[in-house]
């Protein structure tokens, strides 16, 4: 269990080194006070992971250093039940000089193991690594995906009883970012406890149980991760161009917002006979049609789709930007964007449809109108064959007998 009680951590930043000095010999003020963290308190249960996010300065690496003790709060407390582990900011803890099996010492030392644990779990971790024969090279030979492997097989295999993780495993390879994102898994199965980072948002959705949205320090949001996450787009989206964008709930399953410079007004999905329809079979049409009314003039709008699973988890996504379809607008003039999807190769379940219009590539740029959820479907399997995931690839079978 981890436990953060009103931790807050304030900087002194200072024009020059030389600052620090007159600042103590002067008695007078020569630096600017950053507040990094502000009264953050929260509580993570055995087996539960919470999922950080937030904008690159908002106090999230603050927080973890905090968290697991490499910094020391102002005010407020830290309880952790148990070892904490982390992988924090790549390299930290480590030698360059050293080799990695050397590094295995220093670190594991410092995770707080005993040179005995460290002995009876040397192999495995060397195993978990697939370093192979580089683990007795220096570290300073290593790539950053072979640092990042070191740093988490030794981490995980320290038995901890929390494990905190840092933006650093995006760093590895595919197949050593699965490989530990199912270790991961294993430890929060087994009732451990994580705090994890990062600015993949689909992760956080499948991996985390709740979230928290940190903004300049403080907390400005914290639930379910679908909640927090929706809340940390339209705060990028607010922050981009530094304009008031209103925000409102049509529903209870819709959220929307935007600038109405240009205004969503409809939403339809048909089926491979034209017909409006929330049921779809897999791998026949589906026409996704979005209905647009300007309130003023704009030249540069693109319309997108995404679409999600039930657990929130982006599915597909696209926009008139990538597609190469340039839309300009006349203030009241209306236009209708059909999306003509030949093969809707969804697999079997239930899923979310979300609209929006915004300027150039993303939402982020300028935001007119995003429709959270604006409907809901359901794609059934199809009668040529059966298949499991989220995508139908219709492939073709051969046989060959030599």
């Amino acid at each position: 269990m981890i436990k953060a009680e009103n931790i807050s951590k304030e900087f002194k930043l200072y024009h020059s080194p030389a600052d620090r000095l007159k600042e103590i010999v002067l008695r007078r003020t020569l630096h600017r006070s950053f507040h990094a963290l502000k009264g953050i308190s929260f509580k993570v249960e055995e087996g539960e992971t919470l999922g950080i996010v937030g904008q690159n300065g908002a106090g999230k690496s603050t927080l973890l250093k905090i968290l697991t003790g490499v910094l020391l709060p102002d005010s407020g407390a830290v309880h952790v039940d148990g070892r904490i582990t982390g992988l924090l900011e790549l390299g930290t803890g480590f030698n360059p000089e050293f080799t990695g099996l050397q590094n295995i010492y220093l670190n594991g030392t410092l995770l707080g193991m005993p040179k005995q644990e460290i002995n009876e779990r040397l192999e495995t971790i060397v195993a978990f690594s697939e370093l192979g024969d580089f683990i007795e090279e220096p570290l300073k030979t290593y790539s950053s995906g072979m640092v990042m492997r070191l740093a988490f097989s030794i981490a995980i295999h320290a038995n901890p009883d929390a494990f905190v993780v840092d933006e650093a495993l995006s760093v590895g390879d595919a197949y050593f970012q699965q490989k530990s994102m199912g270790r991961i898994r294993e430890f929060r199965e087994g009732g451990g406890s994580i705090v994890f980072v990062s600015h993949d948002m689909n992760a956080v959705k499948v991996l985390c149980d709740k979230a928290i949205l940190l903004d300049h320090g403080a907390i400005v949001e914290e639930g379910e991760p679908d909640q927090v996450i929706n809340t940390y787009n339209f705060l990028l989206a607010k922050k981009a161009k530094g304009e008031e964008i209103r925000v409102y709930d049509s529903s209870a399953a819709e959220k929307t917002y935007g600038n109405l410079k240009v205004e969503i007004i409809d939403a339809r999905m048909l089926n491979e006979h034209g017909r409006e329809s929330d049921f779809f079979v897999s791998g026949e049409r589906c026409t996704v049609e979005i209905a647009l009314k300007a309130h003023e003039i704009v030249d540069d709008i693109t319309v997108g789709i995404l679409i999600r699973d039930r657990f929130g988890q982006d599915i597909f996504g696209t926009n008139t930007y990538h597609m190469k379809m340039p839309i300009g607008l006349k203030e009241g003039e209306n236009c209708l964007v059909r999306y003509v999807i030949d093969e809707f190769n969804l697999g079997p379940g239930k899923y979310t449809l979300s609209p929006a219009a915004h300027k150039d590539e993303t939402h982020i740029d300028e935001c007119y109108q995003w429709v959270d959820v604006i409907r809901s479907f359901e794609v059934v399997e199809s009668k040529d064959f059966r298949f499991i995931g989220f995508s139908k690839l219709k492939p073709k079978v051969q046989l060959e007998f030599p």
